[in-house]
C-alpha cells in the first residue's frame, strides 16, 4: 500500500464547513502566483473562476498590485498583465476544491475563496552545456467555505440594482420630455 505524504496547510481552522485543496510543485512564478492569489481571494468560487477563465481567454487582465515596477497599464485598470498558464494551474487548484466539496455534499454555488496562498516550491535545475538555468515552482493551497444563502444575496442584490436602473430610467425620460 502506497503512503501519501502529507500536507501541513498554512490555514490552522479547523470548520465543518470547509473544503481544502494543495497543489505541488506547480510549474508556475511564485510573484504570478501571488498576484493571482491576492485577485482571487475573498470571492465566490463561480466568480473567481470566471476572472480566472477571462484571464487565460486574454479578456481582463489580473491586476498587479505587489511587483508592479515597469509594467504597463491596462484599460480600466493600473498595471495588469495576462498569465494563461499560471491561471490554468490555479484554475485546476479550485476545481479540485469545488469537487472535494461536492463529494462533501456542499452546494456549490454557496461556496467562497476563505484562504488561497503561495509558498515558494523547490528550484529545479535544467542541466545543459551551455547555459544552466534555474525553474521556478510554486505551491498553491485554497480554501473554500460554505456560506449559507450566499447565491441567495447575490440574486437579491441584483435584483435591487435592477430596480435602481428602472427608476433612473423612468426620471430621465420624465427630464427629457
Amino acid at each position: 500500500m502506497i503512503k501519501m505524504a502529507e500536507h501541513n496547510y498554512s490555514y490552522q481552522k479547523s470548520e465543518e464547513n470547509t473544503v481544502k485543496a494543495v497543489g505541488r510543485n506547480l510549474d508556475i512564478s511564485p510573484k504570478e502566483s501571488t498576484e493571482i492569489c491576492n485577485y482571487v481571494r475573498g470571492r465566490p468560487v463561480n466568480q473567481a473562476k470566471m476572472l480566472l477563465q477571462q484571464s487565460i481567454d486574454f479578456i481582463r487582465p489580473v491586476p498587479i498590485v505587489r511587483f508592479s515596477n515597469g509594467v504597463g497599464h491596462k484599460s480600466g485598470m493600473s498595471a495588469g498583465r495576462y498569465y494563461p498558464k499560471a491561471c490554468k494551474a490555479i484554475l485546476a487548484v479550485i476545481k479540485s476544491a469545488e469537487a472535494n466539496a461536492k463529494n462533501k455534499g456542499f452546494n456549490s454555488s454557496d461556496l467562497k475563496v476563505v484562504h488561497i496562498a503561495m509558498q515558494i516550491g523547490p528550484k529545479n535545475w535544467h542541466y545543459g552545456r551551455k547555459k544552466r538555468s534555474i525553474f521556478k515552482n510554486s505551491h498553491i493551497e485554497v480554501v473554500l467555505k460554505e456560506v449559507k444563502g450566499l447565491a441567495a444575496s447575490k440574486n437579491a442584490a441584483r435584483t435591487k440594482d435592477t430596480t435602481k436602473e428602472t427608476k433612473t430610467v423612468k426620471k430621465t425620460v420624465k427630464k427629457d420630455n
